[in-house]
């Protein structure tokens, strides 16, 4: 069956359910961590608990601190599962435009009029959403096939006055890369280059699942 025939719904659902995701059972894990910005590193452990909440541990630089446990959440919210229907039953999507790529634009109506995604491949590679008073554009340039989910590779953000128009942001960049854990794929290096704080590296070793570790 091909995009033109399927509904925009049926498009936005494959998309959806085509996301890698950790399961119930997901047990959280142990972290040693590197993060460097500019000319400082900063090295000490993380936790990411089953809650999916996150620990970091013998960083004494507090912007450093909320940076590594801000990326360390922002990565496990992402990893929820949640039905379909859960996170999107009360909109209503429409088929917009479908660009050089292929890629299908689809419409947000009803509640959040004005939200846009593009879906190609079984894959969202456009996300452009209103969140806590501005617009962010996410645009997804590659992604790592898992097996049983696609995670985002690499991609960029940027953020825009929702009234204006005006950019309030600067521009990030966004490399990911993932290593299989136990059951479980968990992220081992973000690099970021962004034009407000510079580039930042992420790495992430020695990770243990926590039942592991336990033993």
């Amino acid at each position: 069956m091909s995009a033109v025939q399927l509904s925009a719904r049926d498009i936005m659902r494959a998309a959806y359910e085509n996301r890698y995701t950790w399961d119930g059972n997901f047990p959280g894990y142990t972290t040693d961590v590197e993060f460097k910005q500019g000319d400082k590193t900063h090295v000490g452990k993380a936790k990411v608990n089953p809650d999916l909440s996150a620990e970091v541990f013998e960083i004494e630089d507090e912007a450093a601190l909320k940076l590594i446990k801000g990326q360390l959440w922002e990565v496990a919210i992402h990893r929820v599962r949640r039905e379909f229907e859960d996170t999107h039953g009360k909109n209503v999507f429409a088929l917009g435009e479908t660009d050089d790529r292929g890629a299908v634009e689809i419409l947000v109506e009803g509640k959040s009029t004005g939200d846009k995604y593009k879906v190609l491949n079984d894959e969202v590679v456009l996300v452009h959403r209103h969140i806590h008073g501005v617009v962010v554009t996410i645009n997804t340039f590659s992604t790592h096939d898992t097996g049983a989910g696609y995670l985002s590779h690499t991609y960029d953000s940027v953020y825009h006055d929702p009234k204006t128009g005006e950019q309030k942001k600067g521009h990030s960049q966004f490399t990911d890369e993932y290593g299989k854990v136990g059951d479980y794929q968990v992220l081992t290096r973000r690099a970021i280059a962004s034009a407000d704080e510079g580039d930042m590296e992420f790495l992430f070793t020695n990770i243990q699942m926590l039942d592991a570790a336990a033993g």
